[in-house]
Protein backbone atom coordinates (compact mmCIF):
# COMPACT_ATOMS: atom_id res chain seq x y z
CA UNK A 1 0.00 0.00 0.00
CA UNK A 2 1.50 3.31 -1.06
CA UNK A 3 0.69 6.43 -0.24
CA UNK A 4 -1.77 8.43 -1.77
CA UNK A 5 -1.01 11.94 -3.19
CA UNK A 6 -2.40 14.86 -1.02
CA UNK A 7 -4.58 17.04 -3.11
CA UNK A 8 -6.82 17.72 -1.03
CA UNK A 9 -9.41 18.18 -3.48
CA UNK A 10 -9.41 14.23 -4.25
CA UNK A 11 -8.32 13.34 -0.84
CA UNK A 12 -10.86 14.90 1.00
CA UNK A 13 -10.15 12.87 4.82
CA UNK A 14 -6.77 14.54 5.74
CA UNK A 15 -6.81 17.82 6.64
CA UNK A 16 -8.22 20.11 9.80
CA UNK A 17 -11.20 22.73 8.68
CA UNK A 18 -11.54 24.52 11.33
CA UNK A 19 -13.93 26.72 12.74
CA UNK A 20 -15.58 28.26 9.96
CA UNK A 21 -16.69 24.84 8.15
CA UNK A 22 -17.31 23.47 11.48
CA UNK A 23 -20.46 25.92 12.55
CA UNK A 24 -22.68 25.71 9.28
CA UNK A 25 -22.25 22.02 9.19
CA UNK A 26 -23.55 22.12 13.04
CA UNK A 27 -26.22 23.74 12.22
CA UNK A 28 -27.48 21.26 9.36
CA UNK A 29 -27.06 18.71 11.69
CA UNK A 30 -28.56 20.56 14.57
CA UNK A 31 -31.52 21.05 12.35
CA UNK A 32 -31.80 17.60 11.24
CA UNK A 33 -31.54 16.47 15.18
CA UNK A 34 -34.15 19.19 16.17
CA UNK A 35 -36.48 17.82 13.96
CA UNK A 36 -36.13 13.90 14.04
CA UNK A 37 -36.25 14.52 18.02
CA UNK A 38 -39.45 16.67 17.72
CA UNK A 39 -42.02 14.64 18.75
CA UNK A 40 -39.75 13.63 21.95
CA UNK A 41 -37.79 17.21 22.93
CA UNK A 42 -41.04 18.16 25.22
CA UNK A 43 -41.31 14.88 27.53
CA UNK A 44 -38.66 12.69 26.14
CA UNK A 45 -38.90 8.79 26.93
CA UNK A 46 -36.46 7.11 29.17
CA UNK A 47 -35.44 3.54 30.03
CA UNK A 48 -36.45 2.09 33.12
CA UNK A 49 -32.60 1.91 34.02
CA UNK A 50 -32.05 5.75 32.90
CA UNK A 51 -34.24 7.34 35.50
CA UNK A 52 -31.20 7.24 38.45
CA UNK A 53 -29.51 9.28 36.22
CA UNK A 54 -32.04 11.85 35.81
CA UNK A 55 -32.80 11.96 39.72
CA UNK A 56 -29.12 11.93 40.21
CA UNK A 57 -29.49 8.81 42.55
CA UNK A 58 -26.02 6.84 42.37
CA UNK A 59 -27.65 4.12 44.66
CA UNK A 60 -29.60 3.02 41.80
CA UNK A 61 -26.78 2.52 39.62
CA UNK A 62 -24.13 1.19 41.74
CA UNK A 63 -24.95 -2.26 40.73
CA UNK A 64 -23.46 -1.69 36.85
CA UNK A 65 -20.29 -0.73 38.21
CA UNK A 66 -19.05 -4.11 38.83
CA UNK A 67 -21.21 -5.44 35.94
CA UNK A 68 -20.66 -3.15 33.14
CA UNK A 69 -17.43 -1.03 34.67
CA UNK A 70 -19.42 2.70 33.93
CA UNK A 71 -17.43 4.57 36.64
CA UNK A 72 -17.74 7.69 34.78
CA UNK A 73 -21.42 7.33 34.66
CA UNK A 74 -21.47 6.49 38.07
CA UNK A 75 -19.62 9.95 38.76
CA UNK A 76 -22.19 11.61 37.27
CA UNK A 77 -25.25 9.81 39.69
CA UNK A 78 -23.01 11.03 42.19
CA UNK A 79 -23.38 15.35 41.01
CA UNK A 80 -26.15 16.21 43.42
CA UNK A 81 -28.40 18.63 41.84
CA UNK A 82 -31.19 17.03 39.36
CA UNK A 83 -32.27 18.55 35.66
CA UNK A 84 -35.02 18.43 33.89
CA UNK A 85 -34.93 15.71 31.53
CA UNK A 86 -36.24 17.77 28.36
CA UNK A 87 -32.77 19.78 28.97
CA UNK A 88 -30.84 16.75 29.19
CA UNK A 89 -31.98 15.26 26.27
CA UNK A 90 -31.69 18.39 24.32
CA UNK A 91 -28.09 18.41 25.53
CA UNK A 92 -27.55 15.12 24.19
CA UNK A 93 -29.04 15.62 20.84
CA UNK A 94 -26.99 18.47 20.49
CA UNK A 95 -23.83 16.74 21.53
CA UNK A 96 -24.63 13.95 18.93
CA UNK A 97 -25.17 16.62 16.57
CA UNK A 98 -21.48 18.29 17.45
CA UNK A 99 -19.98 15.27 17.02
CA UNK A 100 -21.54 13.98 13.59
CA UNK A 101 -20.58 17.78 11.97
CA UNK A 102 -17.02 17.59 13.72
CA UNK A 103 -16.50 13.93 12.04
CA UNK A 104 -17.86 14.83 8.32
CA UNK A 105 -15.41 18.27 8.58
CA UNK A 106 -12.52 16.41 10.02
CA UNK A 107 -13.14 13.97 6.90
CA UNK A 108 -13.92 16.32 4.43
CA UNK A 109 -11.16 18.87 5.09
CA UNK A 110 -11.18 22.44 5.17
CA UNK A 111 -10.83 22.20 0.74
CA UNK A 112 -13.63 19.08 0.72
CA UNK A 113 -17.12 20.22 -1.25
CA UNK A 114 -19.82 21.51 1.25
CA UNK A 115 -22.55 19.63 0.12
CA UNK A 116 -20.55 16.57 1.47
CA UNK A 117 -19.66 17.95 4.72
CA UNK A 118 -23.42 18.05 4.90
CA UNK A 119 -24.23 14.99 3.79
CA UNK A 120 -21.90 13.09 6.00
CA UNK A 121 -22.82 14.99 9.20
CA UNK A 122 -26.76 14.02 8.38
CA UNK A 123 -25.52 10.41 7.37
CA UNK A 124 -23.83 10.03 11.17
CA UNK A 125 -27.00 11.88 13.02
CA UNK A 126 -29.26 9.91 11.95
CA UNK A 127 -27.29 6.02 12.91
CA UNK A 128 -29.94 3.96 13.67
CA UNK A 129 -28.22 2.43 16.86
CA UNK A 130 -27.94 5.96 17.84
CA UNK A 131 -31.58 6.52 17.82
CA UNK A 132 -32.02 3.46 19.99
CA UNK A 133 -28.84 4.38 22.79
CA UNK A 134 -30.80 7.69 22.81
CA UNK A 135 -33.16 6.42 25.13
CA UNK A 136 -30.38 6.12 27.91
CA UNK A 137 -29.59 10.52 27.39
CA UNK A 138 -29.63 10.68 31.36
CA UNK A 139 -26.84 8.04 31.89
CA UNK A 140 -24.80 8.84 29.15
CA UNK A 141 -24.50 12.33 28.99
CA UNK A 142 -21.09 12.60 30.12
CA UNK A 143 -19.93 9.78 28.07
CA UNK A 144 -21.33 11.88 24.82
CA UNK A 145 -20.02 15.07 25.56
CA UNK A 146 -16.17 13.61 26.32
CA UNK A 147 -16.86 11.68 22.52
CA UNK A 148 -17.66 15.13 21.03
CA UNK A 149 -15.07 17.05 22.58
CA UNK A 150 -12.63 14.86 21.47
CA UNK A 151 -14.15 15.31 17.92
CA UNK A 152 -14.47 18.62 18.08
CA UNK A 153 -10.58 18.94 18.72
CA UNK A 154 -9.82 16.87 15.64
CA UNK A 155 -11.25 20.29 13.58
CA UNK A 156 -8.64 22.26 14.30
CA UNK A 157 -5.80 20.59 16.21
CA UNK A 158 -2.92 19.34 14.88
CA UNK A 159 -2.91 15.33 13.95
CA UNK A 160 -0.11 14.62 16.13
CA UNK A 161 -1.24 16.28 19.24
CA UNK A 162 -4.89 15.20 18.83
CA UNK A 163 -3.77 11.16 18.27
CA UNK A 164 -1.47 11.84 21.24
CA UNK A 165 -5.10 12.52 23.15
CA UNK A 166 -6.18 9.17 21.71
CA UNK A 167 -5.49 7.07 25.10
CA UNK A 168 -6.61 9.19 28.04
CA UNK A 169 -9.85 9.78 26.28
CA UNK A 170 -10.64 5.63 25.49
CA UNK A 171 -10.13 5.24 29.17
CA UNK A 172 -12.42 7.96 30.12
CA UNK A 173 -15.42 6.76 27.35
CA UNK A 174 -14.63 2.68 27.65
CA UNK A 175 -16.27 3.73 31.41
CA UNK A 176 -18.95 5.52 29.92
CA UNK A 177 -19.81 3.10 27.06
CA UNK A 178 -17.82 -0.65 25.87
CA UNK A 179 -18.09 0.68 22.04
CA UNK A 180 -17.52 4.74 22.55
CA UNK A 181 -13.84 4.54 21.98
CA UNK A 182 -14.08 3.18 18.14
CA UNK A 183 -16.09 6.69 17.55
CA UNK A 184 -12.30 8.14 19.06
CA UNK A 185 -10.71 5.96 16.43
CA UNK A 186 -12.85 6.97 13.74
CA UNK A 187 -11.93 10.54 14.18
CA UNK A 188 -8.27 9.37 14.38
CA UNK A 189 -8.88 7.49 11.67
CA UNK A 190 -10.18 10.31 9.07
CA UNK A 191 -7.89 13.43 10.85
CA UNK A 192 -4.59 10.81 9.96
CA UNK A 193 -1.79 12.56 7.88
CA UNK A 194 0.94 11.02 5.70
CA UNK A 195 -0.78 7.92 5.44
CA UNK A 196 0.91 4.70 4.82
CA UNK A 197 1.15 0.79 5.59
CA UNK A 198 3.43 2.14 9.06
CA UNK A 199 0.84 4.91 10.08
CA UNK A 200 -1.86 2.83 9.82
CA UNK A 201 -0.17 0.17 12.02
CA UNK A 202 1.13 2.66 14.39
CA UNK A 203 -2.31 4.31 14.77
CA UNK A 204 -4.37 0.74 15.35
CA UNK A 205 -1.65 -0.68 17.62
CA UNK A 206 -2.20 2.97 20.10
CA UNK A 207 -5.38 2.49 20.21
CA UNK A 208 -5.58 -1.51 20.82
CA UNK A 209 -2.70 -0.68 23.96
CA UNK A 210 -5.14 2.26 25.01
CA UNK A 211 -8.18 0.07 25.15
CA UNK A 212 -6.53 -2.65 26.42
CA UNK A 213 -5.39 -0.09 29.39
CA UNK A 214 -9.08 0.96 30.09
CA UNK A 215 -10.25 -2.68 30.21
CA UNK A 216 -7.53 -3.37 32.94
CA UNK A 217 -8.17 -0.12 34.33
CA UNK A 218 -11.95 -1.01 34.64
CA UNK A 219 -10.53 -4.79 35.98
CA UNK A 220 -8.19 -2.87 38.89
CA UNK A 221 -11.14 -0.41 39.81
CA UNK A 222 -13.49 -3.41 40.59
CA UNK A 223 -10.99 -5.57 41.95
CA UNK A 224 -10.27 -2.41 44.98
CA UNK A 225 -14.16 -1.49 44.74
CA UNK A 226 -15.89 -4.27 44.71
CA UNK A 227 -13.08 -7.25 45.23
CA UNK A 228 -13.95 -8.94 41.94
CA UNK A 229 -10.84 -8.21 39.17
CA UNK A 230 -13.10 -8.47 35.73
CA UNK A 231 -16.74 -7.18 34.92
CA UNK A 232 -19.45 -9.87 35.59
CA UNK A 233 -22.22 -10.34 33.66
CA UNK A 234 -25.68 -9.68 35.39
CA UNK A 235 -27.61 -12.62 35.96
CA UNK A 236 -30.24 -10.81 33.67
CA UNK A 237 -28.64 -11.43 30.81
CA UNK A 238 -28.35 -15.03 31.14
CA UNK A 239 -24.82 -15.38 29.89
CA UNK A 240 -22.59 -17.97 29.16
CA UNK A 241 -19.46 -17.28 29.46
CA UNK A 242 -16.47 -19.57 27.29
CA UNK A 243 -13.66 -21.61 29.42
CA UNK A 244 -12.77 -23.06 26.49
CA UNK A 245 -13.10 -23.77 23.09
CA UNK A 246 -16.10 -25.78 22.81
CA UNK A 247 -17.45 -22.60 24.73
CA UNK A 248 -16.70 -20.21 22.23
CA UNK A 249 -18.07 -22.26 19.44
CA UNK A 250 -21.55 -22.64 21.53
CA UNK A 251 -21.40 -18.37 21.01
CA UNK A 252 -20.63 -18.92 17.84
CA UNK A 253 -24.85 -18.36 17.15
CA UNK A 254 -24.88 -15.14 19.63
CA UNK A 255 -22.31 -13.53 17.13
CA UNK A 256 -24.92 -14.18 14.53
CA UNK A 257 -27.69 -13.12 16.62
CA UNK A 258 -26.13 -10.03 17.32
CA UNK A 259 -25.13 -8.40 13.97
CA UNK A 260 -28.67 -9.68 12.14
CA UNK A 261 -30.38 -7.75 15.23
CA UNK A 262 -27.89 -4.94 14.22
CA UNK A 263 -28.64 -4.98 10.16
CA UNK A 264 -32.60 -5.55 11.04
CA UNK A 265 -32.65 -2.32 13.37
CA UNK A 266 -30.43 -0.58 10.97
CA UNK A 267 -33.24 -0.80 8.47
CA UNK A 268 -35.93 -0.25 10.42
CA UNK A 269 -37.45 -4.20 10.24
CA UNK A 270 -37.13 -3.72 5.89
CA UNK A 271 -35.08 -6.82 4.74
CA UNK A 272 -35.12 -4.97 1.36
CA UNK A 273 -33.09 -2.00 2.70
CA UNK A 274 -30.83 -3.85 4.69
CA UNK A 275 -29.68 -5.54 1.27
CA UNK A 276 -29.41 -2.02 -0.34
CA UNK A 277 -26.66 -0.99 2.74
CA UNK A 278 -24.92 -4.45 1.98
CA UNK A 279 -24.51 -3.46 -1.53
CA UNK A 280 -23.93 0.21 -0.71
CA UNK A 281 -21.04 -1.09 1.51
CA UNK A 282 -19.67 -3.20 -1.36
CA UNK A 283 -20.04 -0.51 -4.04
CA UNK A 284 -17.99 1.82 -2.11
CA UNK A 285 -15.86 -0.73 -1.30
CA UNK A 286 -14.78 -1.39 -4.97
CA UNK A 287 -14.60 2.33 -5.14
CA UNK A 288 -12.48 3.34 -3.08
CA UNK A 289 -9.99 0.31 -3.85
CA UNK A 290 -9.74 1.76 -7.47
CA UNK A 291 -9.30 5.62 -6.37
CA UNK A 292 -8.28 5.45 -3.11
CA UNK A 293 -6.81 2.56 -1.37
CA UNK A 294 -5.21 4.06 1.54
CA UNK A 295 -8.34 5.57 1.92
CA UNK A 296 -10.32 1.95 2.12
CA UNK A 297 -7.49 0.40 4.13
CA UNK A 298 -7.50 2.98 7.05
CA UNK A 299 -11.74 2.70 7.00
CA UNK A 300 -11.86 -0.53 6.76
CA UNK A 301 -9.79 -1.26 9.39
CA UNK A 302 -11.57 0.65 11.98
CA UNK A 303 -14.66 -1.11 10.84
CA UNK A 304 -13.23 -4.42 11.58
CA UNK A 305 -11.17 -3.81 14.01
CA UNK A 306 -14.48 -2.38 16.00
CA UNK A 307 -16.59 -5.87 14.91
CA UNK A 308 -13.58 -7.74 16.42
CA UNK A 309 -13.49 -6.18 19.83
CA UNK A 310 -17.41 -6.82 19.78
CA UNK A 311 -17.10 -10.40 18.59
CA UNK A 312 -14.44 -11.18 20.76
CA UNK A 313 -16.81 -9.86 23.69
CA UNK A 314 -19.70 -11.91 22.63
CA UNK A 315 -17.47 -14.92 22.16
CA UNK A 316 -15.82 -14.56 25.87
CA UNK A 317 -19.08 -13.53 27.55
CA UNK A 318 -21.98 -15.54 26.03
CA UNK A 319 -24.34 -12.68 25.98
CA UNK A 320 -24.88 -10.88 22.40
CA UNK A 321 -24.45 -7.34 21.90
CA UNK A 322 -27.40 -4.92 21.87
CA UNK A 323 -27.80 -3.14 17.92
CA UNK A 324 -27.34 0.44 19.88
CA UNK A 325 -24.02 -0.90 20.80
CA UNK A 326 -22.85 -0.90 16.58
CA UNK A 327 -23.27 2.97 16.49
CA UNK A 328 -19.36 3.27 14.82
CA UNK A 329 -20.19 0.90 12.22
CA UNK A 330 -22.79 3.13 10.88
CA UNK A 331 -20.70 5.46 10.98
CA UNK A 332 -18.06 3.48 9.28
CA UNK A 333 -20.32 3.07 6.97
CA UNK A 334 -21.49 6.56 6.42
CA UNK A 335 -17.86 7.50 5.60
CA UNK A 336 -17.28 4.82 3.08
CA UNK A 337 -20.43 5.34 1.04
CA UNK A 338 -20.10 9.27 1.43
CA UNK A 339 -16.66 8.81 0.12
CA UNK A 340 -17.39 7.30 -2.45
CA UNK A 341 -19.80 9.22 -4.09
CA UNK A 342 -17.26 12.46 -4.03
CA UNK A 343 -14.93 10.65 -5.61
CA UNK A 344 -17.23 9.29 -8.17
CA UNK A 345 -18.45 12.74 -8.29
CA UNK A 346 -15.56 14.44 -8.98
CA UNK A 347 -14.39 12.52 -11.76
CA UNK A 348 -17.82 13.30 -13.30
CA UNK A 349 -20.43 10.74 -15.08
CA UNK A 350 -23.44 9.55 -14.50
CA UNK A 351 -21.89 7.14 -11.26
CA UNK A 352 -21.52 10.21 -8.89
CA UNK A 353 -24.50 11.50 -9.47
CA UNK A 354 -26.39 8.26 -9.09
CA UNK A 355 -24.82 7.44 -5.73
CA UNK A 356 -24.87 10.95 -4.21
CA UNK A 357 -28.74 10.75 -4.99
CA UNK A 358 -29.25 7.19 -3.24
CA UNK A 359 -27.71 8.76 -0.18
CA UNK A 360 -29.75 11.78 -0.46
CA UNK A 361 -33.10 9.99 -0.56
CA UNK A 362 -31.64 7.37 2.15
CA UNK A 363 -30.94 10.32 4.09
CA UNK A 364 -34.54 11.61 3.69
CA UNK A 365 -36.48 8.17 4.60
CA UNK A 366 -34.28 8.00 7.80
CA UNK A 367 -35.54 11.35 8.54
CA UNK A 368 -39.14 9.94 8.41
CA UNK A 369 -38.48 6.46 10.16
CA UNK A 370 -36.58 8.21 12.82
CA UNK A 371 -39.62 10.64 13.22
CA UNK A 372 -42.07 7.86 13.33
CA UNK A 373 -39.62 6.10 16.20
CA UNK A 374 -39.58 9.16 18.20
CA UNK A 375 -43.19 9.66 17.47
CA UNK A 376 -44.51 5.64 18.47
CA UNK A 377 -43.32 6.82 22.44
CA UNK A 378 -45.77 9.33 22.48
CA UNK A 379 -49.01 7.17 23.76
CA UNK A 380 -46.99 6.27 26.47
CA UNK A 381 -45.71 9.34 27.84
CA UNK A 382 -49.78 10.23 27.49
CA UNK A 383 -51.15 7.67 29.19
CA UNK A 384 -48.71 7.97 31.68
CA UNK A 385 -48.97 11.58 32.20
CA UNK A 386 -52.72 10.66 32.43
CA UNK A 387 -52.18 8.16 35.70
CA UNK A 388 -49.73 10.88 37.00
CA UNK A 389 -52.69 13.52 37.74
CA UNK A 390 -54.15 10.60 39.70
CA UNK A 391 -51.28 9.78 41.62
CA UNK A 392 -50.34 13.53 42.14
CA UNK A 393 -53.42 14.13 44.29
CA UNK A 394 -51.42 12.43 47.13
CA UNK A 395 -54.10 11.26 49.45
CA UNK A 396 -55.40 8.70 47.99
CA UNK A 397 -53.85 5.12 47.23
CA UNK A 398 -53.18 3.61 43.55
CA UNK A 399 -53.02 0.58 42.48
CA UNK A 400 -52.51 -1.21 39.33
CA UNK A 401 -54.28 -4.12 38.16
CA UNK A 402 -52.63 -6.51 35.78
CA UNK A 403 -49.42 -6.72 33.79
CA UNK A 404 -48.40 -3.11 32.47
CA UNK A 405 -46.45 -4.63 29.97
CA UNK A 406 -49.68 -5.71 27.95
CA UNK A 407 -50.77 -2.36 28.02
CA UNK A 408 -50.98 -1.32 24.09
CA UNK A 409 -48.97 1.73 24.65
CA UNK A 410 -46.53 0.09 26.37
CA UNK A 411 -46.07 -2.22 23.83
CA UNK A 412 -45.62 0.28 21.14
CA UNK A 413 -42.96 1.82 22.94
CA UNK A 414 -41.30 -1.00 23.76
CA UNK A 415 -41.49 -1.24 27.91
CA UNK A 416 -39.61 -4.19 28.66
CA UNK A 417 -40.11 -3.79 32.36
CA UNK A 418 -42.85 -2.62 35.05
CA UNK A 419 -40.44 -0.53 36.86
CA UNK A 420 -40.94 1.67 33.50
CA UNK A 421 -43.94 2.63 35.04
CA UNK A 422 -43.08 3.20 38.85
CA UNK A 423 -40.07 5.31 38.10
CA UNK A 424 -42.28 7.55 35.67
CA UNK A 425 -44.44 8.32 38.11
CA UNK A 426 -41.70 9.07 40.31
CA UNK A 427 -41.21 11.15 37.88
CA UNK A 428 -43.81 12.96 37.38
CA UNK A 429 -45.42 13.21 40.39
CA UNK A 430 -42.66 11.84 43.31
CA UNK A 431 -45.19 9.69 44.59
CA UNK A 432 -44.76 5.84 44.50
CA UNK A 433 -47.93 3.27 43.21
CA UNK A 434 -49.12 -0.32 43.74
CA UNK A 435 -48.38 -2.91 40.76
CA UNK A 436 -50.41 -6.39 40.91
CA UNK A 437 -50.13 -8.51 38.39
CA UNK A 438 -50.84 -11.75 39.56
CA UNK A 439 -54.89 -12.94 39.29
CA UNK A 440 -54.89 -13.33 43.30
CA UNK A 441 -53.22 -10.09 44.10
CA UNK A 442 -55.03 -7.88 46.72
CA UNK A 443 -56.33 -4.85 45.09
CA UNK A 444 -56.95 -2.08 47.38
CA UNK A 445 -60.76 -1.71 48.47
CA UNK A 446 -59.84 2.59 48.81
CA UNK A 447 -57.99 4.66 46.39
CA UNK A 448 -58.09 4.84 42.78
CA UNK A 449 -57.39 1.40 41.31
CA UNK A 450 -57.13 0.90 37.31
CA UNK A 451 -57.01 -2.37 35.57
CA UNK A 452 -54.75 -3.10 32.56
CA UNK A 453 -56.79 -4.01 29.40
CA UNK A 454 -56.23 -3.91 25.79
CA UNK A 455 -57.96 -0.31 25.45
CA UNK A 456 -55.39 0.84 27.73
CA UNK A 457 -55.38 1.62 31.70
CA UNK A 458 -59.41 1.81 32.39
CA UNK A 459 -60.36 2.97 36.29
CA UNK A 460 -62.64 0.81 38.17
Amino acid sequence: MTHVASNPALMGMTRPAGGLRLWPTYLVALLCVALISLPNLIDPMMRYDDFPALMAEPAGFWEKTLHEGRWVNYLWHERGFVTPSWLNFAIYQMLWALFAASLAVAAVGRHGQPLFTGILALMVVLAPSALLISLWFNTLLPGLALVSLYAWLGTWMRAGTHRGLLPPFVVVTFMAYTTYPLLLLAVCLVRSENRSVRDLVGLLGLFIVSFAAAVLCVYTINLVVHGVFGVPLADWREATPAHDVAGVVANLSLVQQSITGFLISTSFGFTSVAFIHMGLLCLATVVLLRRAPTEAAYLHAGLWIGMALVVVQILKMGAPAPPRGFAFAWVFYALMIVRAAQLLKAQGGIGGRLVQNAVLLMIGGYIVFTFQQYASYRPWQQETRALAAVVAKGDIPVTIIGDVLQLPSAQKALINNPLGLEFRMDQLTGQRITLCDTPTCDAAQSGAVFHVTDKGLLKR
